[in-house]
């Protein structure tokens, strides 16, 4: 089945009713995504550690679970959160914790963030992750992901944006202030109707839809 496009409210109303309709719980839905967008980047190849970069929200929950599934097969990894992992809620944090008993190399920045830090970070990744913000980010990108996002952008490493681009508006497709440059997009369930505007072109990269598990029955 080929999928349409779909808006920020229809991607809200896909996991709303999975989980509500159809019984999937939503750490379900986050694994499947996680473990999707792991396999993704095995795929394209990895030559060295790879790096994820992490937000408070659900995007940064499937950050956790890439970087458990790459873990698991043999991959350098290497978590950065940017926010207080007290702060974590749901999902997010149950895959936080999970990590975080692993012993997966973590880093916790809260406060205020010098982007010194955050290159030094950067440096000998292969590829970075970006599980900073997801589709329900409205706005331009405030601080700290704002310079978390020029970083990533500077840093000149193979970038994999986690559902959409840190700081792309996901109906529009334009870039209100700092985004995220991506070589590939692992977007979740189907394309969403900003990437297919031209101003998407030049943050989006190459796009990968990945299957959470959602039924057919449900998203037709």
């Amino acid at each position: 089945m080929t999928q349409r496009s779909l808006s920020r409210d229809e991607v809200r109303a896909v996991d709303r009713r999975a989980i509500e309709e159809y019984g999937m719980p939503g750490v379900v839905l986050m694994e499947n995504a996680g473990r999707g967008a792991a396999e993704v980047l095995v795929k394209l190849g990895i030559d060295g550690p790879v790096v994820i970069c992490a937000g408070r929200g659900n995007n940064g929950g499937d950050g956790f679970v890439i970087a458990r599934h790459l873990e698991n097969r043999g991959c350098s990894v290497r978590v950065l959160l940017f926010c207080d992992p007290n702060d974590l809620r749901g999902d997010a944090a149950i895959n936080y914790r999970i990590i975080e008993k692993a012993g997966t190399p973590l880093t916790a920045f809260s406060g205020d963030i010098a982007s010194e830090e955050i290159d030094r970070q950067l440096a000998d990744a292969d590829w970075i992750v970006d599980a900073l913000l997801g589709t329900g980010a409205n706005g331009a990108a405030r601080e700290p992901y704002a310079t978390v996002i020029r970083a990533i952008n500077a840093a000149g490493k193979k970038v994999l944006a986690i559902d959409l681009p840190s700081g792309l508006d996901c109906d529009s497709g334009e870039a209100p202030g700092e985004c995220v440059s991506a070589n590939h997009t692992a977007t979740f369930v189907a394309r969403k109707i900003g990437f297919d505007s031209e101003a998407a072109g030049e943050w989006i990269g190459t796009v990968h839809v990945v299957d959470i598990g959602v039924p057919h029955a449900m998203l037709e």
